[in-house]
């Protein structure tokens, strides 16, 4: 089983920035697509990037296009998301998240198997 820590949230002001970080344990973890989501109270969790684990290929939230930036280090077993020009609709709980091995990229939350603890990210003046 795969256990995911995910680092870096905050609070931030409209237009900041934030680096979020997820450490990934495991010997199939390198094979994985790894996606991050967020939830915010009362709303679903939703997909909002995630990067394949065979060919670094990446799928975006449409909200999100431009600004965030999701990446991959094999090397040192982590995925981060850069997240640029933030906004108050980007205030949620972000959680990463590993998928099942047939997936290349999804960012469908009933594909993940294995979840981290999450890390709040509030946007707000």
């Amino acid at each position: 089983q795969l256990h995911l820590v995910e680092s870096g949230g905050g609070l931030v002001q409209p237009g900041g920035s934030l680096r979020l970080s997820c450490a990934l344990s495991g010997l199939t973890s390198g094979s994985l697509a790894i996606g991050w989501f967020r939830q915010a109270p009362g709303n679903e969790r939703e997909g909002v990037a995630c990067i394949s684990g065979r060919d670094n290929s990446t799928l975006y939230r449409s909200s999100v296009k431009g600004r965030f930036i999701i990446s991959r280090d094999k090397s040192k077993n982590t995925v981060s998301l850069q997240m640029n020009k933030l906004t108050p609709a980007d205030t949620g709980v972000y959680y990463c998240a590993a998928a099942r091995p047939v997936v290349v990229t999804s960012l469908a939350p009933q594909v993940y198997e294995d979840w981290g603890q999450g890390t709040q990210v509030t946007v707000s003046s």
